[in-house]
């Protein structure tokens, strides 16, 4: 009976627990569907928003596109023309201006996207309170550098960036690149200065970050080297000349190279050794007679001593040191014995954007990788492929990514570079983000620090300032929210372009926005190998490229045989074109290499021989080998041969390459001449080329060929990874922690499988630094995971590895312990372990406390991030406490505008936010943001003011010719140069010649001279010399109302300018007739509807509202408002600053009722704004004019000027 009932209660027993275990399984199902549910709901609703958005932008792109060929037509029947050209500009041809580029730019550029003036970079008022005020850009109308304005600070560094071909490539290349020539009476110094100087210089750079290279050739008496002299010539930063007495002529022709024929304006320094009784010979005074002969267009300086050598090589290393610091690297400051850690202001400047650091390295391969990318003389056809691009801008959304495929070498990296200069050049307000992916595993193809690069360029480009989170799966998950959230600023289009995508490291996990609906203004182009194409991608739309036509592929190779002189006969032609029949002989890269080859035999003189070799090649892989085997066989000794072999094994298995400096630190007996021979002869022939001063493949092709070639011994390239851990474990043991042992070590640790060394490496805390203030913090949690240690056992490790450091003596030690403990905080914060980030963030702020003074800045910064900690714990009363005191610790350091303050009071802006105490917030948030922009405009973005500086130096040649249109135009750039690097007085002296100039060429009414009028007035307007702006704004303002059609845009910028200072100075009767003009100048445009009227509407109303005109100030305000919602949307941010100021209008004639119902739907669209990415972005500059708050308190003043308390 017992078992019986047993058996019962344990059937019932296993019923309930298979219905508990149905009924949760049902919750596990039904909260996934409620998941799912969520994640449709929100994709239809992105999809209905893009798809209404598209609807009214394409009837608002029709519209404006029947407006400006109506407004065509009718100008062009004015003057007399019947015939209508679809391409003519309508520029006045007597206005047409120059882009950076030197390329000609049209004033409009009708596309469905992009082609109005985008009315987030109008030129705003140059007060601490903004308004749009008109609609016309100076970047927009006449390119950048053409009109002085601070607030086109972003757009014209933006402009400069893209046109970097105008500088040479030793210019904002990675290394420092001396090039020594000396005779043998200077033999002695030159080596004493490399014995007693060059590693001072090498180790100067490497603190910032630059490879220093002090290259020189043994005396080349019989020139055998001559060809690789010119290239090192050509390569080199500077050039450094020791002269006695003669100068043998085989020098003399690579001396007046470097110094008489220098169209690059690259540095040079002549060191002149003199000694009594001995007379210069006629060569030597001559050559140095013509040096000092150019004057100003030269940057050579001459040194000339007498007396003790030593002094002499120590005069030129203090020479050299200014020229590095002040002309290659662009500093500021160049005083020699000025240490950066002997200033107070030696923070480094963490904060541009939030706490994460830009990391110039990878900004710099990109803009190497363009550049050389688009660099190729050949088009190779692609002309018909440009036009599916342009079909793809102008497509109406929703639109998925383009593919761009095509085989290995077809030429995919070279027509998206090639496409990318053609939007530039047409398209200027466009913006392009672009990237270029590496060979795989490369440190180009780790998705997070793509996210993160893109996301950061966004937000450069839009003045954002929020904090950017280093967590890579937070990162990727954030990407779109930014892209909707900044895209929504930019009225023109933004173009994202990624090669080689299918490179990057688990793209499909790692890039799943591609798949959701991108912004209405987004388009995306992505570049994929047809083999290695995700398959979900494969739907795509997909532009295929297809191998170059028999024709083209054998005209290409017989233009080159041409240009050697080399002439095949018919039997041969009749060979190339039976070889050129199958797709794989006639891929880009293919046909490239197949011309190069035959080029260097007509050079060798063996053409036939050549051309046999060449024909067995039915890929580019095995025509690499055959390159790669002449290229050794032209070596001229077996020890060259072996050591080529080795260099190409080493970067085949490095991570990101190998520096040239490295490599003669691993074979210390290989001259400078053998190595720049091998590689000379490897970047001729498309082997390798440089990126952020390493050696690197040119092509994936190059390396997979390496690899077949000589490592397909696994013991092989596990011996020369040995080769490289023991040279990059050796700067380790000396403390030497760069970029690049952070780069390589731990990255070759993990390819051998060492876990224990890689243990090791990574609790070397300067490593760990250096990776995670890089921002490289995928591949540092990558490592750790390699090792098999999870976040809390590697936060322990961390901890033990401090207190062993924590042991060392002596205040600097102490300071480093302390920056080692905040970075310690901040990535275990980035990674959530909240608790654990207090305890090292305490530690170091306790440190520099101690070791420096409590109001150094330095406690400051360690205030900052421990309040970063109890925000994200919800402590917000303890967060204020430290913000607060950080604030008054920077303010008190650095002044109440420098960027440090500014970044206290947006974490302030933050905190208060989420605390919902909205009006507390605005306040902070308003004044962090007028800092942030006039420190950005200070000093540039990025390397903005050393390219600017650059630009001026090398504009500067190209005046000293004589008078014409050209050089006045030059001459205007370099005031507007020097205007936006603070330098007022040269700006003044340019512009002054310039108007001088075009006066003389073209007469004192040409437009041209309306431009120089403008921008010395608003040189005059900054120095506050205001009766004089006003006199040169009304020149300039008659000349082109003579001279320009009533809407033209170059008039509306002077009517903008002449307008604002009228309201400046109080003239307000003259400003209101301009305020008029603009609206009528903007409705000729644009059509009566578009949002730039209603900008004009805004400006208008404030005039009138200032002058108490509320009857007139309200229409003007309704019919603004009308326009933003029915062209932007109801919920826009300039409707609901539109509607703040309507608000404060009816509150004003006592209308409260409607003034609160207002000002309440104003708040419901701002807090909409700012909860899209949890209060972190600031909105942009406001776009209500001089916008007014509205004060719940009975003050009789109730105006106040945004960014005004």
């Amino acid at each position: 009976m017992g078992t019986a009932s047993s058996l019962a209660l344990q059937k019932t027993y296993q019923k309930i627990l298979r219905e508990k275990e149905g009924a949760l399984e049902a919750k596990y199902q039904a909260m996934e569907r409620a998941v799912t549910f969520e994640h449709d709901r929100d994709r239809v609703k992105r999809q209905f928003k893009i798809f209404r958005e598209t609807k009214e932008n394409e009837i608002q792109d029709l519209l404006r596109a029947k407006r400006e060929l109506e407004s065509k037509l009718q100008r062009l029947q004015a003057q007399g023309i019947q015939v209508f050209d679809p391409g003519e500009s309508d520029s006045d041809d007597n206005c047409t201006d120059v882009t950076a580029a030197g390329t000609q730019c049209e004033y409009w550029a009708s596309r469905a996207l992009g082609s109005e003036h985008s009315i987030g970079s109008m030129i705003q008022l140059p007060q601490p309170f903004r308004g749009p005020e008109f609609a016309h850009s100076s970047i927009d109308v006449e390119g950048p550098f053409a009109n002085i304005n601070r607030d086109d600070w972003d757009a014209a560094v933006a402009g400069l960036l893209q046109a970097t071909p105008l500088f040479s490539h030793s210019l904002w290349s990675h290394p420092v690149r001396c090039y020594l020539i000396y005779t043998d009476e200077t033999q002695p110094e030159m080596e004493l200065f490399l014995k007693d100087h060059s590693p001072k210089l090498k180790r100067m750079c490497e603190t910032m970050g630059y490879f220093f290279l002090a290259v020189y050739f043994p005396l080349d008496v019989e020139n055998q080297y001559l060809t690789v002299r010119k290239w090192e010539i050509e390569k080199s930063s500077l050039v450094i000349l020791f002269l006695h007495s003669t100068l043998p002529s085989f020098l003399l022709e690579d001396c007046e190279e470097a110094f008489l024929q220098n169209p690059e304006g690259k540095p040079g320094l002549i060191y002149h050794r003199l000694e009594d009784g001995k007379v210069t010979c006629d060569s030597v005074q001559q050559f140095l007679d013509q040096v000092s002969n150019l004057g100003k267009t030269t940057k050579a300086k001459i040194i000339e001593h007498s007396g003790d050598p030593a002094e002499g090589v120590c005069k030129i290393y203090v020479g050299v040191e200014k020229i590095i610091k002040q002309d290659i690297l662009g500093l500021e400051n160049t005083d020699v014995e000025e240490k950066d850690g002997g200033r107070e202001d030696s923070t480094p400047e963490e904060d541009d954007f939030g706490d994460v650091l830009w990391d110039i390295h990878d900004e710099q391969e990109q803009m190497e990788a363009f550049q050389q990318t688009s660099s190729s003389a050949h088009e190779l056809g692609f002309e018909k492929y440009y036009q599916r691009l342009d079909d793809l801008v102008v497509a109406p959304a929703p639109i998925p990514p383009l593919l761009v495929s095509g085989g290995p070498g077809s030429g995919k990296s070279l027509l998206l570079s090639k496409w990318i200069q053609l939007q530039q050049k047409h398209f200027p307000n466009t913006l392009i983000l672009s990237h270029f992916v590496g060979r795989p595993m490369s440190t180009s193809s780790e998705s997070s620090l793509i996210i993160k690069r893109l996301t950061l360029k966004l937000m450069q480009h839009f003045w954002a300032v929020s904090a950017l989170t280093l967590d890579p799966a937070k990162l990727l998950e954030e990407f779109p929210h930014w892209l909707e959230k900044l895209s929504a600023r930019h009225q023109g289009s933004i173009i994202i372009i990624i090669d080689s995508i299918d490179q990057v490291q688990q793209v499909e996990k790692h890039m799943k926005w591609l798949i959701d609906p991108l912004p209405v203004n987004v388009r995306v182009i992505v570049s994929v190998n047809v083999e290695t194409c995700p398959t979900a991608w494969r739907l795509w739309p997909t532009l295929h490229l297809d191998p170059l036509s028999p024709k083209d592929a054998i005209s290409i190779i017989t233009a080159e045989c041409y240009s050697m002189d080399v002439r095949l006969s018919r039997e041969q032609e009749k060979m190339l074109e039976q070889h050129c029949r199958p797709a794989t002989t006639r891929h880009a890269l293919y046909v490239t290499l197949f011309s190069k080859m035959m080029a260097c035999a007509g050079r060798g003189g063996n053409v036939a021989e050549t051309l046999h070799q060449c024909l067995q090649c039915q890929d580019t892989v095995s025509l690499y080998k055959l390159v790669l085997h002449h290229v050794r066989e032209s070596m001229p000794s077996d020890r060259d041969k072996e050591w080529m072999t080795q260099i190409l094994c080493l970067i085949n298995v490095s991570h990101n390459g190998v520096s040239e400096s490295e490599l003669m630190e691993l074979y210390p007996e290989m001259s400078w001449l053998s190595l720049t021979s091998i590689v000379h002869s490897l970047h001729k022939m498309h082997l390798l080329t440089y990126s952020c001063g390493l050696l690197r493949f040119q092509h994936l092709q190059a390396w997979e060929t390496v690899r077949l070639q000589y490592l397909e011994d696994p013991a092989l390239v596990s011996s020369y990874r040995e080769k490289l851990i023991s040279y990059f474990a050796s700067q380790l043991s000396q403390d030497r922690v760069t970029w690049r042992s952070a780069d390589e070590l731990p990255w070759l640790f993990q390819q051998q499988g060492s876990k224990q060394k890689l243990h090791s490496c990574l609790l070397n805390l300067l490593v760990a630094q250096n990776l995670y203030k890089r921002g490289h913090f995928a591949e540092l949690l990558s490592y750790w995971q390699f090792v098999g240690k999870d976040k809390g056992a590697m936060a322990t490790e961390y901890f033990e590895s401090l207190k062993q450091y924590e042991n060392s003596e002596g205040e600097e030690n102490m300071l480093c312990l302390a920056d080692l403990y905040e970075t310690l905080g901040r990535f275990l914060k980035d990674l959530g372990l909240l608790s654990q980030a207090v305890v090292p963030l305490q530690r170091s702020l306790e440190i520099r406390e101690t070791a420096l003074d409590p109001d150094h800045p330095r406690v400051a910064q360690s205030l900052h991030q421990l309040a970063g900690v109890y925000v994200q714990w919800k402590k917000f009363g303890d967060a204020e406490q430290l913000y607060k005191q950080a604030l008054e610790i920077s303010e008190n350091a650095y002044g109440a505008d420098h960027p440090h303050a500014a970044r206290e009071l947006e974490a302030l802006a933050t905190l208060y936010h989420k605390q919902n105490k909205y009006e507390q917030a605005e306040h902070f948030r308003k004044k962090s943001v007028i800092i942030r922009q006039q420190a950005t405009r200070r000093k540039g973005s990025l390397y903005g003011f050393a390219l600017l500086r650059r630009r001026a130096l090398q504009l500067e040649e190209l005046t000293l010719g004589k008078d014409k249109p050209e050089n006045a135009r030059t001459l205007n750039e370099l005031g507007v140069l020097y205007f936006l690097q603070n330098n007022l007085e040269t700006a003044e002296q340019f512009l002054k010649r310039s108007l001088e100039m075009r006066e003389r060429v073209l007469g004192p009414d040409h437009p041209d001279c309306a431009q120089s009028l403008n921008n010395l007035a608003a040189l005059c307007n900054e120095k506050k010399q205001y009766e004089k702006a006003e006199e040169l704004y009304e020149r300039a303002l008659d000349i082109r109302r003579r001279a320009l059609a009533p809407d033209h845009p170059s008039l509306a910028y002077t009517v903008k300018h002449l307008a604002i200072l009228y309201k400046k100075t109080g003239k307000v009767d003259k400003a209101v007739p301009l305020y008029e003009l603009a609206v009528e100048i903007r409705q000729k445009s644009f059509g009566p509807k578009h949002p730039s009227v209603a900008t004009a509407l805004v400006n208008l109303a404030v005039l009138h509202s200032q002058m108490k005109k509320h009857s007139e100030a309200l229409p003007l305000y309704e019919r603004a408002l009308k326009i933003y919602e029915d062209s932007l949307g109801r919920m826009h941010p300039r409707v609901g600053e539109t509607l703040k100021n309507l608000a404060v209008l009816s509150y004003e004639e006592g209308n409260f009722e409607k003034a609160a119902e207002l000002y309440k739907r104003a708040m419901e669209i701002k807090e909409a704004e700012t909860s899209l990415l949890g209060g972190k972005a600031p909105s942009r500059q406001s776009s209500s004019g001089d916008t007014f708050l509205f004060k719940t308190t009975h003050s009789p003043n109730v105006f106040l000027p945004q960014g005004q308390s």
